[in-house]
């Protein structure tokens, strides 16, 4: 049976993040990818210039089409700008849950709110519902440091110790699971946090002297949901796209994509490099 994921969330018309880095990872990790487009964003690896939302009846419809006709074995939710979006995804993922349990598949969410650029994604109003109606519905949770300082309404954590504070309170929110991104962090290390009921695990790895990190956070829980929908475990997956990322990040450099925060390198398994 062929393994589909799904990834709900914005475009990047640079290519880079959102719905375009979803597609591109999961084809990378050998899984059919289908989409539901709830933003539509101009944006290059400068910044964001504009963001128009998708309707979300539209959204609504999108998602009816895709899972009332392809066989989903994951689900991955991003760039979610409005409360109105964040209830049309809650409101129809609940829905297949209730009548059919494998409906979706596992839910990994990744609460988007700032793009690499610093350009804000998430209205403020926005939070709360993220909070109250999707993190319930997760079977993952993937916030950077800042992402978990704002809905957590706290500091940033500055050491491994807040970290793991700051992932048991996330926890309570509802989410099966969570994976406190580091990359935001300081010192020689990328140190991420994987915290669920059964317990903790920490994913290492050296921080790689780049400035094309554009898509990172998009990457990886797509990364994540690809190996869910081949039927990996949960801890399997998140340490597999660990491995993924990294690798992306450090080829990163092999491309020349804009003049910006460029982004990672999506294929860096399967294109071949040239020295001259």
């Amino acid at each position: 049976m062929t393994a589909i994921a799904v990834t709900i969330a914005g475009s990047d018309s640079g290519g880079g993040a959102g719905i375009q880095a979803d597609l591109k990872t999961f084809s990378a990790n050998r899984v059919y990818g289908a989409s539901v487009i709830t933003a539509l964003t101009a944006q290059n690896t400068l910044g964001v210039r504009a963001i128009h939302d998708v309707p979300p009846d539209f959204v609504q419809a999108q998602i009816r089409s895709v899972y009332g006709d392809l066989k989903v074995t994951a689900t991955k939710i991003g760039m979610l700008s409005r409360p109105e979006i964040i209830m049309a995804v809650a409101e129809e993922l609940a829905r297949l849950k209730a009548t059919a349990p494998s409906g979706c598949g596992p839910i990994v969410l990744d609460p988007v709110m700032i793009a690499a650029s610093g350009d804000p994604l998430l209205a403020e109003e926005a939070v709360q519902g993220l909070i109250d109606h999707l993190i319930p519905l997760a079977d993952l949770i993937t916030p950077n440091l800042p992402e978990a300082a704002r809905l957590l309404g706290c500091d940033i954590a500055g050491d491994k110790d807040a970290m793991e504070l700051q992932a048991k309170s996330l926890l309570k929110l509802g989410a099966q699971a969570v994976l406190l991104k580091g990359g935001h962090g300081a010192g020689d290390a990328s140190s991420d946090l994987f915290l669920s009921a059964s317990g903790h695990f920490w994913l290492d790895a050296p921080r790689i002297d780049t400035q094309n990190t554009h898509g990172t956070g998009c990457s990886l829980s797509s990364a994540i949901a690809a190996g869910l929908a081949c039927g990996e475990l949960l801890e399997t997956a998140v340490r597999q796209a660990k491995i993924y990322i990294t690798g992306a990040i450090s080829a990163a450099d092999q491309l020349s994509i804009g003049s910006g925060h460029g982004p990672v390198h999506h294929f860096y398994q399967f294109w071949e490099t040239s020295d001259e």
